[in-house]
Order: C-alpha cells, then structure tokens, then sequence
C-alpha cells in the first residue's frame, strides 16, 4: 500500500523508480545511468511499439523520505503486456547496472506480490509492504519485518523507509533473496522476452492514402495512436471525418503496417460504416482485399481524428533534437552496439532503423522534464510538412508487399482456453503427489457420460451398472438391530420433524385425530419394531389413496410371495 502523502499511480499505469543502492547517487550519477540505459536498451526499446506511453526515464530529486532516483510512469492502457514488458527492462536494468536498486508498483499496489501470491510468507499483507520489494542485481528482494516484530508477530509494524531498505540491500542482500517459488512465479510472467517482442506484433496490408504512409516510415510508433483515437472515438471526432481535410482518399496505395496484436484485435473487432461524404468506400465483403480496405479505412479516421485536434504549432518552433551532441553520441553507441546488424549506410533497411532510433531519441531520450507533450497530430503535420511523399515509390513497392501475418489467433478454440486456463492455476506443471500422478480420470469421465445418458423417471435416474459389482441384498433383520442401536433401546422419544411438522401441510380432521393420539403416546415407550410397523401402515394408506390416481397406476405391484428384497 502507499505510504500517506503518496499518491498511487494511475489506473492502468506503471511506476518504476531505480535508486543508487549504496545511497550515494547524486545527480551526475543518475543522470549518466539514465543515458547509458538508454543507449543500452536502444534495441529492444526503439523497434517497440507502445499501446498508449512509452518507456521513460527522467532525474527525479529528493522529496521528502523519497531520495533522488531516476524513473517514470508509463500508461499502458488495454495492453497488460507493456506493463510485464517493463518490469522486464527493470530487471535487466539492475543486472546490468549492479548499483541500481528498482522499485515498481502499479495502481493495485505491489503487483508482483499479487502475481505470487500463493508463495508469500503469512506475515506479509498490503499493510506492511510499501518498501519491501525490490529488484537488485538481476534479482527479486524481500525485505522482512525486523528481528523485534517477528517475534512479537507484529504484522502491522510500520514498512522501513526506502533509503533504509536501501542500505539494508546494499550490506546484506543475500539475505533478503525472495523465496525461490515467488522469484519463480514472478520470472515465469516475463519469461519469453526479448523474443516475445516480435512475436507480438502482427503484420497486415492495409490500404492508405500515401500521407499516412510516408508518415508511419518515419514514425511506425504513430499506428498506436491512430488506434486509439478510432477505437474510443465519439460523434465530435466523426465531424472531422466528413470532410477528409489532410487524408483524403485520393491517392490510396496497398502498404503493409505493422500493429502490436492487442492494436490490430482492437481496430479490426470494431464494426463501422464511413460516413458517405467521407469519400471512403469499401468493396464487396467477397472482394479478395476486402479487409485490408476496411483496415485502411479505419486507421485514416484514426489519422484524421489526431490531425484534427492539433495545435497547428509550425515545425520551425519545436526544438530540433537531432542537431543535439547527445544524438551524436547515441548514434555512435548504437553503431558500437551492432544495432543495424550490418545493413549498408542508405539502404532501405538502415534508414528504416534510423528511423525508429530518431523516434525512440526524441520520445525517451532528449525531451527535457520541463517540456510540454507534443500531441500526436502536431507531429503528424510536421511529418507532413518535412517529408517528401514519392507516390509512384510507393506504387512500386505495393506489387511485391511481403504477405501478411495469419490472424487466426483471434479465433480461440475450446482446446486453447482449457490450456490457457491450466497455465494459469500452475496445473501445467507436474504434481509432485505419485497417487495424483499415478490417478487416471478417463474412468470418472467415462462413468459421468454415462450416468448423463441415463432416463430419468419418478423412479429417479439408474446409475451405470457394472459387470463387477457385487448383487446388493437388504437385511430387514440387520437394519432393525442398527436403527435400534442408533435410538438405543430406552428410547422415551421420536423426534421426526418431517413426519410431524403441522405448519408445512393441510392436515383433514381424521389427520388431527391420529397426531393427537401420537401425541398422547410420546412418552410411552417405542420400541424399533413398532416404529417399523407404524411406518409400514402409514405406506399402505398412502398406497390405498393414491391407488386412483395416475401415480398410483403406474407402479408395478409385486405378486404375493415374491420378497420385497432381493
């Protein structure tokens, strides 16, 4: 839980803080960190495409019990992967930078602990785990209450401050290594990444004025802001999609855009039909390209609707980060850092990295604290305004598009959600139980459809007989001796409520007789053969009064001499 006169992050949003772990970070210190990050995980981070904020360090100075640290929050929004990609990066932070300490929680509070929390220690609880975990070297750390309180049992004892846990870390982490099952749980969700970046994007044709085009090479990250603005859209946003004032539909060309997964579910699952001033018309839903016209259509109303709440600000007063000594340095490191992976100075695959390395620069890199955000659509008319669009380039390139990614994952199968589900409840991993191991439910399952093919009648449904099962007999004698060894032989009262409960039925005068003559008899003795008599005789009279009736038509009598009992 956060500490009073702390205010959580906001819904849907991630806070990472990185400390020096000796406690001696000063700002030259943590500044120089935050740009060697930054060069360091240039590779990952500028070819990754965010749902709503990107990844963002900043020097942040002492306030109050907080000392100076560098971090940022980041909205992640619907896509819960950019938030486990984060603390990823945390962890990757600390083991290449040993003397960095992190802390990350969301509006939820520690979620780490929530994703293990089957393995933590009882003394642990919301109210005693503000700063408690961290990420050290590589590692998850726990924090445990002080010597004191564990053996008082005081789980409401105060947390430590942070630069006391800091110091803590920094003498004597070992110690406070979290328990392997909750280092496991929490490992087993980031698990995947780097590679899990790529199989997170999805690659389709979409059909789009050649504007957009040239705009998404320079900022492919833009696609997820168009994405949003479609897809949480309102009747005002729509107004500036009647006209087309900056996209228009003349000029379309076939491109492939790259989405992340949760983007592309998004923006196709939605069901729309353009305005028909719009200009924008979509062939028959049999048309070979069919989707990719309704693709492209979508995300132009999602440029559009940026473009129409900018700021009209002329590129001439942004500040030209590019020119900055920074860059020069950055761009040196990446090199260093094989980040073109060998691709020829000018060729179309180098300049497509240059491009997301200048974006990832400008967003994560050289935006001072001080400065204002910059709105998508700002950027997208100064894009337009900076950039040369070569149509017939793009022509060309449409006649031999890569093909585009299967989307079949949409599609979930019973078969998926069951495994998705055993993931989930850890039912993947194998039981450490022989018997649970050695246990083989093909026989229950067997068993159940087949009591579930069975009829029911009045009778009540048959269970599923079975060759091997024994004949089943009934002792009269046997069950009189148990029942009487149950009431015991001194027995002075019956007590049935079910057979004598006058408040539930409509009892005839004759009834009444009979219950106040019970009634007189109560505190006479009853003996377990009478009692079996009495029951039989109640039976008969039921059986003499249903005997005209439907019910009583359909039982089957036994002839005489026949046992009752088999």
């Amino acid at each position: 839980m956060e500490g009073i006169g702390r205010a959580a992050p906001a819904e849907d949003a991630v806070r990472y803080r990185l400390f020096a772990a000796a406690g001696s970070g000063g700002e030259a210190l943590l500044r120089r960190c935050a740009e060697g990050i930054a060069v360091r995980f240039a590779p990952l981070l500028a070819a990754y495409i965010w749902q709503r904020q990107p990844f963002r360090l900043r020097y942040v100075p002492p306030r109050g019990e907080t000392p100076a640290h560098i971090g940022g929050t980041t909205l992640f929004g619907d896509n819960v992967e950019d938030e486990w990609f984060i603390v990823y990066l945390v962890r990757e932070i600390t083991r290449e930078f040993p003397g960095l300490a992190a802390r990350i929680d969301d509006n939820d509070g520690e979620f780490l602990l929530i994703e293990a929390a089957d393995f933590l220690p009882k003394w642990l609880n919301p109210e005693n785990s503000d700063n408690r975990v961290f990420f050290y070297k590589g590692e998850l750390h726990i924090i445990p209450l002080s010597e004191t309180h564990e053996q008082e049992r005081d789980l409401s004892a105060a947390s430590p401050t942070i630069s006391q846990a800091l110091t803590l870390l920094s003498t004597c982490s070992e110690e406070f290594l979290a328990a392997e099952p909750i280092r496991t749980a929490v490992y087993k969700r980031i698990s995947g990444y780097p590679e899990k970046i790529q199989a997170s994007f999805h690659r389709a044709h979409c059909y789009l004025p050649a504007g957009i085009v040239a705009v998404l090479r320079q900022r492919p990250s833009l696609v997820a802001a168009a994405v949003q603005a479609f897809y949480l859209r309102d009747p005002v946003d729509l107004r500036a999609c009647r006209s087309f004032q900056t996209f228009p539909p003349d000029n379309r060309v076939m491109t492939v855009v790259t989405f992340t997964k949760c983007l592309y579910a998004q923006l196709v699952q939605q069901k729309f039909v353009p305005d028909r001033r719009s200009g924008y018309t979509l062939p028959l839903p049999s048309h070979p390209q069919y989707k990719a016209y309704e693709l492209g259509m979508k995300l132009a109303h999602g440029f559009e609707i940026l473009c129409s709440k900018c700021s009209k600000v002329s590129p001439d007063s942004k500040r030209n980060v590019l020119s900055d000594p920074l860059w020069v340095r950055f761009l040196s490191s990446l090199k260093e850092k094989n980040y073109f992976k060998g691709e020829m100075e000018g060729s179309a695959k180098y300049l497509e990295l240059l491009h997301m390395a200048e974006d990832y620069f400008q967003q994560s890199v050289a935006k001072p604290e001080s400065s204002v955000e910059v709105s998508p659509g700002d950027e997208i008319v100064t894009l337009l305004q900076t950039t040369t669009i070569d149509l017939k380039e793009f022509e060309r390139e449409a006649a031999c598009l890569p093909p585009e990614d299967d989307d079949s994952w949409l599609e979930i199968t019973p078969d998926d959600l069951d495994q998705m589900l055993k993931e989930a409840r850890n039912e993947s991993l194998p039981s450490s139980n022989e018997e649970e191991q050695k246990y083989d439910l093909e026989p229950v399952a067997e068993s159940m459809k087949a009591f579930v093919s069975k009829v029911s009648t009045h009778e009540g449904a048959e269970m599923p007989w079975s060759s091997d099962e024994s004949h089943v007999t009934f002792d009269v004698d046997s069950f009189t001796k148990a029942l009487d060894r149950i009431l015991g032989a001194d027995s002075e009262e019956l007590d049935s409520d079910d057979l004598d409960e006058e408040e539930e039925f409509d009892f005839s005068d004759e009834d009444d007789e009979d219950l106040d003559a019970e009634n007189q008899r109560q505190d006479q003795k009853v003996s377990p053969n009478e009692l079996i008599g009495s029951l039989k005789s109640y039976m008969n009279e039921m059986d003499r009064e249903l005997a005209h009736t439907n019910v009583g038509k359909s039982f089957i009598t036994q002839k005489k001499g026949v046992s009752k009992f088999c």
